[in-house]
């Protein structure tokens, strides 16, 4: 009695807060799936980096024991000062003659910067260049926003609502499963022209870089991630590349057209049905009804645009007046004389 009393109780509470269960599941899955990451980049990574660890420590004690009129507190800074500088994207290396602040190399800072990408290979050195970035970011980046939003809303409209509307029209084939189909054609079409096509051109021109290399630095970066471990031009001599000015500026147009195709990808999956629909189950109450009258809304627009109007519909259930030369004519032929009568509740121009 007790346990079924408890059962119905459990099942009501559910029924009742559906939508607070169903975000509670989506917390602790979100944090899990954090959990499992964090364990898998550990294992695979730690031996890695444990390994890349004995490796420094003996070469610096080959290095002091080749080198002995050099100290062990004399080379540990002159490392500290060599790393606080390839920090701020300067480089000790002999063969280094990039600038990271021409005005290419500014430009393609900029980029990354509004686009919240942050390579974090060039920052600002000066007190003054930081406080300027700060100032310029915090107008830049919404500003960016707002323009990727206006340009990616336009795209979508012609990449992705239209050619759907179209098929559906054309083909009569259900519009969720069309947009499906649309989706992921238009995702492996930006996947192939600006994920592999262009990790394949990295990996012809980076001659550091293997092609798990350039597709990763291609994905990290239109992802705005943004690890800053690979920067495309950083190894070049100047007889590998004759004009890395240019080769940055493409660079840059890449990035931002890569961002906006991405964003439109993203955008059209946002918007499929089966998406919408799996989405409201973690809605409160109030806007899964919210969303029910919206649509009862629409549905009543459209129904009332299709009915027909009822001045239309008295005209048609109007009775049909026969003229008096008929009756009088049918009478006669009859032989009655039934007096005429005109049918009830009608009138012409208002007379009879």
């Amino acid at each position: 009695m007790v346990i079924g009393r408890f059962r119905d109780w459990c099942a009501h509470f559910a029924e009742r807060h559906q939508s607070e269960i169903n975000f509670a599941l989506l917390i602790v899955c979100y944090i899990l799936y954090l959990v499992i990451g964090a364990g898998i980049f550990s294992a695979i990574e730690l031996p890695y980096e444990l390994e890349l660890r004995q490796e420094l420590k003996a070469a610096r004690q080959d290095f002091l024991s080749n080198n002995t009129c050099v100290s062990d507190a004399q080379l540990e800074e002159l490392l500290a000062r060599a790393l606080e500088a390839s920090n701020y994207g300067v480089s000790v290396l002999g063969n280094d003659t990039v600038r990271n602040w021409d005005f290419v190399s500014s430009l393609f800072f900029t980029s990354t910067v509004l686009t919240t990408t942050g390579y974090g290979h060039s920052v600002p050195l000066s007190d003054v260049g930081k406080a300027f970035c700060i100032f310029y970011s915090l107008i830049g980046i919404p500003v960016t926003l707002f323009f990727l939003s206006a340009i990616v809303e336009r795209l979508v409209e012609l990449m992705s609502r239209r050619p759907v509307s179209y098929f559906h029209r054309r083909w009569a084939v259900s519009r969720p499963k069309l947009a499906i189909i649309h989706a992921t054609l238009l995702s492996t079409i930006m996947a192939l022209l600006f994920l592999f096509i262009p990790a394949w051109i990295f990996f012809s021109l980076e001659k550091d870089w293997n092609f798990l290399e350039s597709l990763y630095f291609c994905f990290i970066s239109l992802t705005t991630i943004g690890l800053g471990d690979y920067v495309p031009g950083e190894t070049h001599s100047k007889e590998d590349n004759p004009h890395p000015q240019l080769y940055r500026l493409a660079i840059t147009v890449y990035l931002l057209l890569g961002l906006v195709c991405v964003l439109v990808v993203l955008e059209t999956c946002y918007e499929l049905p089966q998406l919408k629909l799996f989405r409201r189950r973690f809605y409160k109450e109030k806007v899964r009804e919210l969303d029910s009258e919206t649509t009862n809304i629409i549905s009543h627009d459209q129904l009332s645009d299709q009915k027909p109007d009822p001045a239309d519909k008295m005209a048609t259930q109007l009775p049909v007046i026969s003229s008096v030369l008929q009756q009088a004519d049918t009478l006669r032929q009859n032989g009655t004389s039934t007096p005429y009568t005109a049918a009830s509740g009608t009138t012409v121009n208002g007379k009879l």
